[in-house]
């Protein structure tokens, strides 16, 4: 057993708090924990993920957990640190990428417009041209004599037939408009409402909507450990998503559902096709729990 280690556990001990108590307060497996406290590091899925384990640890036991990294950084393996900083160079990365991909996205509908306006010009110019070069008369294929015939014949309108048609068409408007008014189907508003931040733990509210379709993805070149349990807290999913990898789930007929996000930064949640955004900065936060209740409409 590391000092680390032995630390951690003798404050928990002081606390009189279990293992399985500790994994229902951070949400962390019970075989990590036991790994922590034995400076066994290994069973840790994924070298980022050491820090965010201790520091849940140290938070809950109520150990500062910056004043630990310090103490102890020669027992903490320098590659992990390292790991974290690639980590959120990455998340950087990908946002300034992203940064540039937006401004390309504003300007792409001006640009549009205007080739739209250039090949209108152009249509008009033409159109022009071609008339004024043709010398030929326009074929009506219609015989001038009688025409000047009809055109001598005056019809004088009725007005109890004009009336008559005004008010069937005025009838015939308003039934349409009525028919439409009834298909139209009532639209749904879904919404998304952040309720409340405690730690790292952040809590959302889905109403307006009677589907709850879930989407769990990691980032194109990222990894991330997911942990996502239901309402009737049954385990619908545990383990590692990669290199753009997703999990989907209906929880329609649930009341609400908690993901873990071991790498927040590299984890994508989206609701009924819409993207969560997260409450706490990914960069800083990178272990975060997400719950999400759903008021059924």
């Amino acid at each position: 057993m590391s000092e680390l280690g032995a630390r951690l556990k003798t404050a928990r001990e002081e606390k009189g708090i279990s293992l399985d108590q500790l994994q229902s307060m951070t949400k962390i497996q019970k075989k990590y924990l036991i790994g922590i406290e034995n400076g066994d590091y290994s069973k840790i899925p994924g070298k980022f993920y050491v820090r965010a384990f201790i520091k849940q640890y140290a938070e809950a036991v109520g150990l500062p957990a910056n004043d630990l990294f310090e103490e102890y950084k020669n027992e903490i393996p320098a590659a992990y640190e390292e790991d974290i900083s690639e980590q959120l160079s990455r998340v950087q990365s990908r946002s300034a990428v992203s940064t540039r991909s937006s401004k390309f996205t504003d300007l792409l509908p001006k640009i549009l417009i205007g080739i739209g306006i250039v090949a209108a010009l152009f249509l008009v110019w033409y159109i022009f041209v071609k008339n004024v070069d043709t010398n030929e008369p326009v074929d009506t294929g219609q015989n001038p004599s009688v025409d000047i015939e009809e055109s001598n014949e005056i019809k004088v309108p009725d007005p109890e037939e004009k009336q008559k048609n005004q008010a069937t068409e005025e009838h015939s408007e308003t039934s349409q408009d009525e028919e439409q008014t009834d298909d139209q189907p009532e639209s749904e508003e879904q919404s998304l409402t952040m309720e409340e931040v405690s730690g790292n733990v952040t809590t959302y509210q889905l109403t307006g909507t009677e589907t709850f379709d879930l989407k769990i993805q990691a980032a194109p070149s990222g990894e991330t450990w997911i942990r996502i349990v239901d309402g009737n807290q049954q385990v619908l999913f545990e383990g590692m998503l990669q290199d753009g990898a997703s999990q989907s789930f209906d929880l329609s007929e649930g009341t609400g559902v908690i993901i873990t996000a071991g790498n927040a930064a590299d984890t994508e949640i989206s609701v009924n096709d819409t993207r969560l955004e997260y409450e706490l900065d990914p960069g800083q936060t990178v272990l975060q729990e997400i719950r999400i209740q759903f008021d059924k409409e």
